[in-house]
């Protein structure tokens, strides 16, 4: 078969193997009744406190914009045009060699193009004391972050260049289940390789909220190992909780600051969360979709790709780095809304994990109140929330529990 034949054949098997996932694990209609329309934000926040919210969030959320832009419209530029092949050009050694230097020559180029936006978002954010990292340990986090890309990017595209060396024709095939399985073994060691770089953890220690964390890991149907707590503190003043990982390496991670701060029944409906999503294997859900999307990805990558550059075997030559990485930049940011809007289906199914396993709506409505006036988020215009939202909002997360708990909470401060 040809190259094309190949990479379309690469597209329609993950694409129709990624439908039958989603159509199997992913919960279409999670909330009983049917999701509610979102809440008035004046039922729920002060105007001082929506006044707050909107004075940080509305800049903020267009500096994010801009920042994806600018990023944006530099990676095209480098791709599509010349500049890139030239830039490529000018790097000498092994073709591995030259294709890890141009992806750190991009990284370092899209990085300081978007360099700004960062540091006025960070500005703003310790203005607003939304976090209170000092500039040293940003700038070492975002060295992290960037080291990180780097070294996936470059993990991604000697893969698939090693791959179109050596399978002329089926080289879409062959690097779809290779970084297919990569995905999947990123996400399990991802939480004791990557996690620790950037926060130390503890366990949580044994006392009534351990005691109670451990009975809705039981009554939830849940092993659970251990429950994490993570120095988040030292960076952010905004609440959070996680779980990642999947089989041994799962994990229930708190922030050090909701251990802190919260009431234990707020606590709980947190951790009530977490566990409807170990409860689901939500992580290893998502991973399997991510791999099956990365390979389908690939395919459209070997369809596109010869287009672009009017030639098969392009892929074999470093100077295509730059256009790689445009198209997957695209492609990612058009895929944004399925995978965003999975991701809020399987968001919402948590909740309502939480709330029946609780049985406390009151702690659960009073916990999204404190989650949003910690981090100041405010109710996003309806496209952004379709395109970017990975988590239902504020206010319709209110709004199912008033629906599924019978409950109606007063206005103002939680």
């Amino acid at each position: 078969m040809s190259e094309r034949r190949w990479a379309l054949g690469t597209v329609l098997v993950a694409g129709v193997a990624f439908a039958v996932v989603a159509a199997l694990f992913i919960p279409w209609h999670p909330v009983p009744g049917g999701t509610p329309s979102p809440v008035s934000p004046r039922d729920v926040f002060t105007p001082e406190q929506i006044a707050r919210a909107n004075a940080y969030t509305d800049p903020a959320r267009h500096l994010g914009w801009a920042s994806l832009a600018v990023s944006l419209l530099v990676t095209v530029v480098l791709g599509f045009t010349s500049l890139g092949p030239r830039l490529v050009g000018l790097l000498r050694g092994w073709w591995w060699v030259r294709v890890l230097q141009a992806v750190l020559a991009l990284a370092l180029i899209g990085r300081l193009v978007t360099l700004p936006f960062a540091i006025v978002g960070h500005h703003r954010s310790l203005d607003y004391g939304l976090s209170n990292e000092a500039w040293g340990p940003w700038a070492v986090d975002l060295a992290k972050n960037l080291v990180l890309s780097v070294v996936v990017s470059t993990l991604l595209l000697l893969v698939l260049m090693g791959c179109a060396r050596r399978w002329r024709r089926a080289w879409p095939a062959v690097a779809g289940v290779i970084l297919g399985a990569l995905v999947m073994v990123a996400s399990f060691v991802y939480p004791v390789l990557v996690e620790p770089a950037f926060n130390h953890f503890t366990p949580l220690q044994d006392g009534p909220l351990r005691s109670d964390i451990l009975r809705l890991a039981d009554e939830e149907g849940v092993h659970l190992d251990d429950v994490l707590v993570a120095d988040a503190s030292r960076r952010t003043t905004t609440l959070n909780a996680y779980v990642s990982g999947y089989g041994s390496t799962r994990r229930v991670v708190l922030y050090d600051n909701v251990v802190r701060d919260l009431p234990r029944a707020q606590i709980l409906a947190i951790v009530a969360h977490e566990l409807g999503h170990a409860r689901h294997d939500d992580v290893l859900v998502g991973s399997v979709l991510a791999a099956l999307g990365t390979a389908a990805g690939i395919g459209l990558l070997g369809l596109v790709l010869p287009v672009v550059r009017r030639r098969e075997g392009a892929l074999r030559d470093p100077s295509s780095v730059p256009l790689v990485i445009a198209l997957v930049a695209i492609g990612t940011l058009l895929s944004s809304p399925i995978n965003n809007g999975l991701s809020r289906l399987i968001e919402t199914r948590a909740d309502v994990d939480s709330l029946q396993t609780t049985r406390d709506p009151r702690a659960f409505i009073t916990m999204q109140k404190e989650l949003a006036l910690h981090s100041l988020s405010d109710q996003p215009p309806a496209w952004s929330q379709f395109w970017f939202g990975s988590h239902p909002t504020t206010l319709v997360r209110i709004a199912i529990a008033e629906q599924l708990g019978g409950t109606a909470q007063p206005g103002g401060q939680p």
